[in-house]
C-alpha cells in the first residue's frame, strides 16, 4: 500500500524571496518557495510572477526525469504568455526538493504530489484551476497527463513535450528483469543509472555542456519509479479517450531516450477535439534546449498554443456535460464459439467453480455474489481461509488480485475522507450526521466512526442498504463496536430519489461507495445524486467513489457473478464523467484520493 495521500500542510519560503536572473525581460519576478507535504516531503518550487500586478492565469511546468525547475529559467519568457504566473517544481528526490535522489514511494506519489502542489498554488495565488495550463516534458509529461486523466481538472490546455510513454531501455526483457530485481531487493534498494549522456539529449554543444555540469542533475532513478512509469503509461495509452483537455503533443524525431510511436498512438486515441501532434524532424529528446533556430520555432509553437486560451483576451467556452463512457453492451454479448477468449474464460470459470471453491472467498462469491456486501466485507478482512492448505493458498491469490488490493486501498481512502469531513463539521461546533446510502455491511464507516469517537468526536450515522441481510449484519457490527446508540440501520433503495430527499434529520455528510460503477445508466445515477443533494443542506459534503478502469474488466464480466444473479458487469466512467454527474446534481469537487493503480478514486464534494 502506498503512504497516506499527500496534502499540503505548511509553506516555508526557504531562502528569502529574490529576483530572478537580472529580472526577466517580461518584468516577471522570480520567487523561490518550499511546500511541506503531509508525509514531510519538502517540495521546492519556483514562481515567475508578474511584477506589477497579481495574475489570474497560470502555466504549470513539469521537468524531465533527473532534472529540476531551474532548467526552465531560460525558456519561461519565450514560451509563456505575458501577464500570466508561471510555476515549476522540483519533483521529490530531484533538484532542491527532499528525498533520496530519483526515488519516490511510487510513481503515483508524484501524481498525488502534483495535485497537492497545484491545489496549494490555486489557493495561495487565487488562481482557479480553470485558468491554468500545463506543460510537461518527458517523465514530467507523463506525470502531468496522469494527473489530468486521474483527477480530471478543468484545465485550459495540456502540452506534452516528448512524453516518456515508453523509455528506450535497449536491453531485451528489461522490464521483466527490473520487476524481478524490485521483488528481490525492494523499492528502497533498487536503483539504476541512466545511460543518457548530454550529447544524446541535444545537438547544441553549449547546452550539452551546461547539462553535464549541472550539480543538481542526478542520473540515478529508482526501479519502482521506472516500473511505475511504464505501467501508468500503459494505462494512459489504453484510456486516452477519457481526455477532454485540448492537448498539444510534440515528439522529437531523433529521440534516443523515449520512443515516438507510443506518442502518436496516444494522440490517435484521444477523442475528437482540439488535439495536435507533430514530430519534429532531427530534434533530440531535450526539445527545450535544442539548437537554433529549431528551438525558437518550438518555443513559439508552444506559446501560440498557450496564447489560445491564456493570452490577452482569450476566452474558453464552458465545458459541455461529459458524454457517456463506452457502453457495456459488448460485455453482455456472448463471444463467438470459435473465439479463443471464450474457451479461456470458460476454463477459468470451470476452475473457479470446482477447485476454486476450496477458497472461502471464492465460495462466498459464488453463493452471495462477488460484488455483494458480504464479499466486500471478506475482502476488507484480508485473512486467507479455505479448506486444506491448497484452499488457503487459492484464497490468498484471490485476495491479492489487483482489484481487491484496490478495494482495500479504497476503504482506507474512504475512511480518510470521512475523517476529514467529520472534523470539518466538528470545527463548526456541532456533531456530524452521516448518511451511507448503500452501506453493504458498513465495515468502513463503522471503523471510521470508532476511531473518531475514540478521539472525542461527536458523530451519528444512518446506514441504508437494499439488502436486509446487509442491514442486519451492519447493525450487529455496530452493536459489537459499541456504536448502537449512534448508528441507525435501515433498509432503503439508493436510487429512490423521493425517499432520499425526505430523510430527517438532514445529514451533514453523505457517502456513496462502490455503487455507481455497478450500474451503466447515468439517469439512474442522477436520480440517486439528486436525492442525496436534496437531503443535504448547502455546504454539506458528499464522499463518492468511481472506477475509471479495471485491469480485469472482461474476466470479471465473463466469469464472475453479481449479487443480482447475473454476470458482474461493471461500468467504468472517466473521472471527468463522474465529476460531471456530481456537479450536475449541485456539488463541487474539492478533493480526491486514489490508489497506485488508478482503479478506484474517492472524492469529496461540497453542496453548492
Amino acid at each position: 500500500m502506498h503512504p497516506s495521500p499527500q496534502k499540503p500542510v505548511s509553506i516555508d519560503s526557504g531562502s528569502p524571496p529574490r529576483s530572478g536572473p537580472e529580472r526577466m525581460a517580461s518584468g516577471r519576478r522570480l520567487v523561490e518557495s518550499t511546500l511541506t507535504l503531509e508525509d514531510g516531503a519538502a517540495i521546492f518550487f519556483r514562481a515567475w510572477l508578474p511584477a506589477d500586478r497579481s495574475a489570474d492565469r497560470a502555466v504549470i511546468l513539469f521537468h524531465r526525469g533527473h532534472e529540476h525547475s531551474g532548467r526552465f529559467i531560460d525558456v519561461v519568457d519565450r514560451m509563456c504568455p505575458d501577464g500570466v504566473a508561471v510555476f515549476a517544481w522540483d519533483a521529490r528526490g530531484h533538484g532542491r526538493s527532499s528525498g533520496p535522489r530519483g526515488w519516490a514511494p511510487s510513481f503515483m506519489t508524484y501524481v498525488r504530489d502534483a495535485d497537492a502542489w497545484i491545489r496549494h498554488l490555486s489557493e495561495e495565488h487565487s488562481i482557479p484551476v480553470e485558468n491554468m495550463a500545463v506543460v510537461g516534458h518527458s517523465v514530467g509529461a507523463v506525470i502531468a497527463a496522469t494527473w489530468v486523466h486521474d483527477f480530471a481538472p478543468p484545465l485550459r490546455n495540456l502540452t506534452l513535450l516528448a512524453p516518456a510513454f515508453r523509455v528506450r531501455l535497449y536491453l531485451p526483457l528489461a522490464i521483466p528483469a527490473l520487476r524481478l530485481l524490485l521483488k528481490i531487493r525492494g523499492s528502497t534498494k533498487s536503483f539504476v543509472k541512466s545511460y543518457v549522456r548530454a550529447g544524446m539529449l541535444t545537438g547544441d554543444e553549449a547546452q550539452a555542456k551546461r547539462y553535464a555540469a549541472d550539480p543538481l542533475i542526478s542520473r540515478q532513478i529508482a526501479v519502482n519509479v521506472l516500473i511505475g512509469l511504464h505501467d501508468t503509461a500503459t494505462r494512459l495509452l489504453r484510456d486516452a479517450g477519457a481526455f477532454r483537455v485540448p492537448t498539444l503533443i510534440l515528439a522529437a524525431g531523433a529521440d534516443w531516450v523515449v520512443r515516438t510511436k507510443p506518442q502518436r498512438v496516444f494522440h490517435d486515441g484521444l477523442t475528437r477535439g482540439q488535439h495536435t501532434f507533430a514530430e519534429l524532424a532531427g530534434l533530440r529528446h531535450d526539445l527545450l534546449h535544442e539548437r537554433e533556430p529549431q528551438r525558437s520555432d518550438l518555443l513559439a509553437r508552444v506559446r501560440s498554443f498557450l496564447d489560445e486560451t491564456l493570452g490577452p483576451g482569450a476566452t474558453v467556452a464552458a465545458s459541455p456535460f461529459p458524454a457517456a463512457a463506452s457502453s457495456t453492451d459488448d460485455l453482455r454479448q456472448p463471444l463467438p464459439l470459435w473465439s479463443p477468449k471464450r474457451w479461456s474464460f470458460g476454463a477459468m470459470g470451470l476452475g473457479m467453480r470446482t477447485i476454486g471453491r476450496l477458497s472461502e472467498g471464492v465460495r462466498l462469491g459464488w453463493s452471495r455474489g462477488f460484488d455483494s456486501g458480504a464479499s466486500l466485507d471478506y475482502v476488507y478482512e484480508n485473512i486467507a481461509r479455505g479448506r486444506t492448505p491448497l484452499g488457503r493458498f487459492i484464497d490468498r491469490v484471490y485476495l491479492d488480485s489487483a482489484g481487491w488490493r484496490g478495494i482495500r486501498q479504497r476503504r482506507i481512502n474512504v475512511e480518510t475522507l470521512i475523517r476529514r469531513a467529520v472534523l470539518e463539521i466538528a470545527g463548526q461546533g456541532r456533531p456530524a450526521r452521516l448518511l451511507d446510502i448503500a452501506t453493504g455491511q458498513g465495515r468502513y464507516i463503522l471503523h471510521a466512526m470508532t476511531a473518531l469517537k475514540a478521539e472525542g468526536a461527536r458523530v451519528t450515522a444512518v446506514l441504508r442498504d437494499i439488502d436486509p441481510h446487509n442491514v442486519e449484519r451492519a447493525a450487529q457490527q455496530a452493536a459489537a463496536l459499541g456504536l448502537a446508540d449512534s448508528v441507525t440501520c435501515e433498509v432503503g433503495d439508493a436510487f429512490d430519489e423521493s425517499a432520499l430527499s425526505r430523510l430527517a434529520p438532514r445529514p451533514d455528510i453523505a457517502l456513496v461507495s462502490g455503487l455507481y460503477e455497478l450500474f451503466s445508466d447515468n439517469d439512474l445515477v442522477m436520480r440517486s445524486l439528486r436525492g442525496v443533494a436534496a437531503s443535504i443542506s448547502t455546504g454539506g459534503l458528499l464522499i463518492y467513489t468511481n472506477q475509471p478502469w479495471h485491469p480485469q474488466l472482461e474476466f470479471i464480466a465473463r466469469v464472475l457473478t453479481s449479487h443480482r444473479g447475473g454476470p458482474w458487469i461493471m461500468r467504468c466512467r472517466s473521472q471527468a464523467e463522474m465529476d460531471g454527474l456530481v456537479q450536475h446534481a449541485g456539488f463541487r469537487k474539492i478533493d480526491m484520493l486514489l490508489d497506485d493503480q488508478g482503479i478506484f478514486t474517492v472524492s469529496l464534494a461540497r453542496r453548492v
